[in-house]
């Protein structure tokens, strides 16, 4: 059995020397698998929210030309990058094989895993798609895909449906990073609060403000933002355009008063939202963008143009403990777990 690389550079085609998330091409053969990977017979794929909606837009929601375009994605890189925003997703699955050097030895073929790296540098193999939820960005195929050595996964718990828990910890790492930035009595804006990221960030930023704080939370969708309200995940909401910059700053500062708020969590799935996100946060506050519709350049560009010292932060999907802090947020909310039972399974 071949030696593979810890970082999966063994299975870089093109360009050479690079680690595979920006590789243009990686080598999706699962016939034979590295001493240090793990194969998976593929279930569903989650694509990202912003890479499924331009899949989505691009194919004016038509299923077959969704179906092609992805095959094609993957046919030509790979893996489940999306060209034009550069985003993956996420996907569960069974452990198919193990190599003999792959580090977690308390793991065996059969188990049921959510891998929390991302679609868009996991060498995958689509033998059949076998439908689409225009919905929920969820993708039912037959697969296979590889994860590296240094790739981090999730056994699937029992107490949660496998769909359920896949949704959430595709976004898990949202709300690790709300609990980390939100302090007692910050003013919190939530831009795309009311997506399936959004749900989860209002939840774990009201429980981290307090009495004495405000959570606001900026929604395009009406019904979305009334779905806030009736949970109570948020001290404000508002039924804006968040690239509409003036608009939504005129309503935050009507509530948060000239210096605006303290954190700002970015969570839309479409672009030009940067300069909103940052006009309303006060300066040395922080903008954390998990949207992966972001552009750094607008973003860093943008704050510098207006004279805003704010702290600007770059979504990590990953923070040390996300899946449990995320799927415990599912098992203390009956009303979360309800919406994302009807949404999602």
């Amino acid at each position: 059995m071949k030696k593979g690389n810890k970082y999966g550079t063994h299975r870089v085609i093109e360009p050479k020397g690079v680690l595979p998330q920006p590789a243009l091409k990686v080598d999706n053969n699962t016939s034979e698998i590295y001493d240090n990977e793990m194969l998976i017979d593929v279930k569903t794929l989650n694509i990202d929210s912003a890479s499924f909606t331009q899949i989505k837009s691009a194919c004016n929601a038509d299923v077959a030309a969704m179906e092609k375009m992805i095959l094609s994605i993957v046919g030509e890189r790979g893996k489940m990058q999306n060209p034009v925003t550069g985003s993956g997703g996420m996907l569960i699955g069974t452990v198919k094989a193990l190599g003999p050097n792959f580090p977690d030895k308390s793991l065996k073929v059969g188990d049921t895993i959510a891998t929390l790296v991302s679609l868009s540098l996991t060498p995958l193999n689509i033998k059949k798609i076998k439908s689409i939820n225009v919905h929920n960005d969820q993708v039912d195929v037959d697969a296979e895909a590889i994860l590296f050595e240094s790739g981090i996964y999730a056994v699937l718990p029992t107490d949660i449906p496998e769909k359920l828990a896949l949704a959430a910890l595709d976004v898990a790492g949202a709300p690790a990073q709300v609990e980390r930035l939100v302090k007692e009595g910050d003013n919190v804006c939530i831009i795309g609060g009311g997506g399936k990221s959004g749900v989860l960030c209002c939840y774990q930023a009201m429980k981290q403000v307090g009495k004495n704080g405000k959570v606001i939370v900026v929604e395009y969708s009406a019904d979305n933002a009334k779905r806030i309200q009736d949970m109570n995940l948020a001290t404000h909401v508002i039924v804006a355009d968040a690239t509409n910059v003036m608009d939504v700053y005129e309503k935050v500062i009507a509530i948060t008063g000239e210096n605006g708020c303290d954190v700002t969590i970015n969570n839309v799935n479409v672009p030009s939202t940067e300069m909103t996100s940052i006009l309303i946060t006060r300066d040395r506050g922080m903008v954390y963008f998990f949207s992966m519709a972001t552009s750094f350049t607008k973003a860093a560009l943008g704050a510098e143009g207006v004279g805003k010292d704010v702290d600007l932060v770059m979504g990590n999907g990953y923070a040390m403990g996300h899946a449990d802090l995320t799927l415990g947020i599912i098992r203390e909310s009956e009303e979360i777990r309800n919406l994302f039972n009807k949404l999602y399974v």
